[in-house]
């Protein structure tokens, strides 16, 4: 009889604020920050503190490698999340849900931008193409090429007609994207390009870089006769297509290299965010305030000048005098002074330097302005961290941070209270206390670096072994740490229960192992009774004590040591029994099993292996991991394993047929701790990525050889994709100038659809075949049965049968789909369109559909009389169609816009977007006060002096 086992599913992630590999990105209402947490995107509301939504992909679709790489946020509700698998999905951040997913690079999304009108995004990718994509419909446009490394940052000019990319290659680009070329490439950088950003009035277009200064360009607009409106004269062909002018540079304070450049919404603000712990702030002034400061400039260099001729003068009369005739040279000076050139250091003018605690990853300008700031500033930092600082015009000021729901570094160490109702997790510097079912954090307690932790049987105190050698004694009831004990000589690197005693053992880099015993007693001065902990004995060994464990009779303690060896000792009298050999490399973790048979130990020799702990032979041992095993622990009453690795896989196993049962995937990084619930329905993991995951056991049952034929299914799917994407793959040259390509990808999902619409379309034309044959000996013989259709087809027409192929097919993936047709089948595909303009809903699709097999297949169409027919009867109907669906969209418009005169007629006020209308009047009532500001401190400076 074959045995089925119950499958544990993904559950449950907490514990990151926000991930390391994107950026930050407020939403279009300033309300909400969009944060990146792994492979999830938290909406923090910023003014409460707390994450409202989150919006996380499908269980299906999940895996290590699809982290958020980059989020955009458009002018709507909409949210674009660029991930690790080259995919971007568009969120409805109201609803929280995915609206699409459009599937175009093969390598991570590094780039995200929306449009002003928020129709089209573009996207930059590893893979060092960009692809331009209409959100609206759902599809990719095209694809740019010709970045020589990873695209890093895009943006839009012109009100979307241009977009400027840059790379690591060290060049921007500026492409055309109605004739969808290239036309300038812009050099200059002496290192790779990681930002870029343009103002609101698209005047100034800044790059940042290694180098030791900000780039700054202007963009040169046009009008509509094609000439340039900045008033350049030069008709020669290089300047028409100069978009990006070099305007010059400014010296940045900081060594490190700038990781984002960013305008605030109104345009007075550019933030420099280097790969460190600064920000530099610098304030935009407007062109009034430009001219004025370059004649200051001017000014004071003239009068600089004179000051030291006036010396040279009287130091030499002679040449003072001599240089009396020559006043032609100094006539230019009035034309330069009433008319000086604005250079870079008059128009961005530095305001502020902000410095973190740590390193910031990425920032964020809040698009609504406070009415007492500025603008408001969101940061985040690699230590899962995000920050909120207030921009004024005299100082900074942090204004809040949200921090209580995540851990500041690596999750060290996992432990349950005995029934399971809460969690104790460590770190290096923190204690918390969670909630594993909701994820909720209930409390967090300062501490030093936690290794090991333990909840005593009564759920009360808690204890945490520490690399100082301490053991803190934690009340989880009240959040606070009671005591903090000096237990050993070296880091406590494990704690272990003394089953059905008061007590429990500690194992040491000190050589130590101690046995400790507690009790609640009330000390002198104190109202309630506190845990007292008292060391009972102690077992010298010969090495550092890595892990301790003890059976569950406590008759036996184990004791991993750092020379790759386990002693088993008898827990009372401390007598050697058993050595346990044959790790090449130390035993990092073990456990024994609820009966006392069996022992499992995992080392960083990647085995684990299995041991009787009666003669203490080897069962088995398994080459696990890819990486060192961190942990592993049975489940109770049972001899199932979990194992967790450095290799980023939980795995779960049978210790009696020494086979492997589930790998379980999601964590992004090392997995450091454990633990498992004593019955036996979930397990919690914690990880380097500052992550902790639940994962319940489901009703769902599995068998052996049934996921054995899965994993040997997706090794050769993998090894399939690699040999054709990596080993015979065209190396096609990217010519200089750029080029244009397709934008979707060939996936697995097109292939299967490719694959339905080839099945079907042969159904079809069998069914055809015997409708026409069965009307034949109709017409011949009236006593013919009734005709019986294809059970199949589940009673539809040929016609629609084939239709209902399309039905699941994603908008963004009917290209590719429909490319991978033979010739032969797109024939018969193109036959049917006819039938299907009938249906008032499906005209787009067959637009679509006609106008790709007829651009794919256009030569062999033109040679093969059997299509002449089909395109005739084609192209009567499909203008027929489109021209009446065209005109009843023309006269809806035409309505809408009645309905608008109408309304703007009625009311005094103009017929605008309240929101945006109230956001630019706050920004001229800045704007002014600014200039009073300014204008005052002249004044009040010319009276000083």
């Amino acid at each position: 009889m074959v045995k089925a086992y119950l499958r544990f599913e993904p559950a449950a992630s907490f514990g990151v604020i926000a991930s390391v590999d994107s950026n930050i990105s407020y939403d279009s209402s300033g309300k909400h920050l969009l944060s990146p947490a792994l492979e999830k995107i938290g909406v923090w509301n910023v003014r409460q503190g707390l994450c409202t939504k989150t919006l996380t992909p499908s269980t299906a679709s999940r895996g290590p490698s699809l982290a958020v790489t980059s989020i955009a946020s458009s002018p709507s509700s909409l949210i674009a999340g660029g991930y690790g698998d080259g995919s971007i999905r568009i969120w409805d951040s109201d609803k929280g849900t995915c609206e699409t997913t459009l599937n175009g690079h093969k390598g991570a999304v590094t780039a995200l931008r929306y449009n002003k009108a928020g129709s089209l995004l573009a996207s930059g990718s590893k893979d060092n193409d960009v692809i331009l994509w209409d959100v609206v419909g759902e599809t990719g446009l095209f694809r740019l090429r010709g970045h020589r490394d990873q695209v890093t940052d895009v943006v839009f000019l012109n009100s979307g007609k241009k977009l400027v990319s840059s790379s690591k290659d060290k060049f921007l680009r500026v492409w055309d994207l109605d004739t969808q070329h290239c036309m300038q490439i812009v050099g200059g950088h002496h290192s790779e390009i990681w930002s870029l950003d343009v103002d609101l009035d698209e005047r100034y277009l800044v790059t940042g870089s290694a180098d030791s200064e900000l780039h700054f360009y202007e963009i040169r607009h046009e009008s509509v006769d094609g000439n340039s409106v900045n008033g350049d004269e030069e008709s020669s062909i290089q300047n028409k297509w100069e978009v990006l002018r070099h305007f010059g540079e400014i010296q940045r304070q900081s060594k490190d290299r700038v990781a984002t450049v960013q305008f605030n919404k109104s345009g007075n603000l550019l933030a420099c965010q280097v790969a460190g712990k600064t920000v530099e702030i610098y304030r935009v002034l407007d062109d009034a305030e430009a001219k004025r400061k370059a004649k200051r400039r001017v000014h004071r260099k003239k009068e600089k000048k004179h000051s030291k001729e006036t010396l040279g003068g009287v130091e030499n009369g002679d040449e003072n005098n001599a240089n009396k005739g020559d006043n032609s040279s100094v006539t230019h000076v009035p034309t330069e002074t009433t008319n000086p050139a604005v250079t870079v250091p008059d128009v961005f003018k530095l305001l502020h330097t902000i410095r973190a605690n740590k390193k910031i990853c990425s920032i964020s300008f809040c698009p609504i302005t406070p009415k007492s700031s500025m603008a408001s500033l969101a940061l985040s930092l690699n230590n899962n961290l995000l920050e909120f600082y207030s921009i004024e015009l005299g100082e900074t000021r942090k204004t809040l941070a949200i921090d209580l729901q995540g851990h500041r570094s690596d999750v060290r160490s996992v432990t349950l209270s005995s029934d399971n109702t809460f969690l104790l997790s460590t770190s290096h510097n923190a204690v918390k206390i969670w909630n594993p079912i909701t994820g909720s954090c209930l409390r967090t307690i300062n501490s030093g670096y936690g290794l090991c932790s333990l909840i005593l049987p009564t759920n009360k105190y808690g204890l945490v072994g520490t690399k100082d050698g301490t053991i803190e004694i934690i009340d989880i009831g009240s959040g606070t740490c009671v005591e903090v004990m000096e237990a050993h000589g070296g880091s406590v690197r494990s704690i272990a229960a003394l089953p059905h005693k008061n007590g429990f053992v500690t194992g040491s880099a000190d050589h130590d192992v101690k046995f400790w015993e507690y009790q609640l007693k009330q000390k002198p001065g104190q109202a309630t009774k506190q845990l007292v902990v008292s060391n009972v004995s102690t077992m010298k060994m010969n090495d550092d004590a890595l892990v301790v464990a003890i059976s569950p009779d406590a008759k036996y303690i184990a004791v991993a040591l750092l020379d790759s060896t386990v002693k088993v000792h008898f827990a009372d009298t401390f007598k050697f029994f058993l050595s346990l050999y044959g790790h090449k490399l130390p035993v990092l973790c073990m456990d024994i099993s609820s009966d006392g048979d069996l022992i499992v130990t995992g080392s960083a020799d990647k085995n684990l292996k299995i041991w009787g702990l009666d003669f203490g032979d080897c069962h088995k041992s398994i080459f696990a991991h890819a990486d060192s095993v961190m942990a592993v622990q049975f489940v109770p009453k049972t001899h199932y394993v979990f194992s967790v690795g450095k290799d980023r896989l939980v795995k779960y196993w049978d210790a009696d047929k020494f086979e492997l049962l589930l790998t379980l995937e999601g964590h992004h990084a090392d997995i450091w701790c454990l633990a498992v619930s004593n019955r036996g329905d979930f397990i919690v993991t914690g990880s380097h990525d500052r992550s902790i995951r639940r994962w319940d056991r489901t009703e769902e049952q599995f068998f052996i050889e049934e996921e054995k034929e899965k994993r040997l299914e997706e090794m050769f799917e993998a090894d399939l994709d690699n040999a054709f994407e990596n080993k015979y793959a065209s190396k096609e040259e990217i010519p200089e100038e750029g080029a244009v390509a397709l934008a979707g990808k060939q996936t697995q999902e097109t292939l299967t659809a490719t694959d339905l619409v080839i099945e079907r379309l042969d159904i079809a034309e069998a069914e055809k075949k015997r409708i026409a044959e069965h009307q034949v000996e109709k017409n011949n013989n009236n006593n013919v049965a009734v005709f019986q259709s294809n059970p199949l087809m589940n009673g539809l027409s040929p016609s629609d049968y084939v239709l209902s192929a399309f039905s699941n097919v994603h908008t963004n993936d009917l290209e590719q789909t429909l490319l991978a047709l033979p010739f032969s089948d797109a024939l018969k595909l193109l036959s049917y369109l006819k039938d299907w303009t009938s249906y008032s809903d499906k005209v787009e699709l067959v637009c679509r559909v006609g106008t790709l097999l007829l651009q794919t297949h256009y030569n062999q169409l033109l040679a093969t009389p059997a299509a002449r027919p089909i395109l005739t009867v084609f192209s009567d109907i499909f203008y027929e169609r489109v021209k009446g669906w065209k005109d009843i969209f023309g006269f809806n418009l035409a309505a809408m816009d009645h309905i608008q005169q109408l309304m703007a007629s009625r009311s005094d006020a103009l017929f605008h977007d309240a929101r945006s209308k109230l956001v630019e009047i706050r920004a001229r009532q800045s704007k002014r006060l600014e200039e009073r500001s300014h204008t005052g401190e002249v004044k009040r400076k010319k009276k000083k002096t």
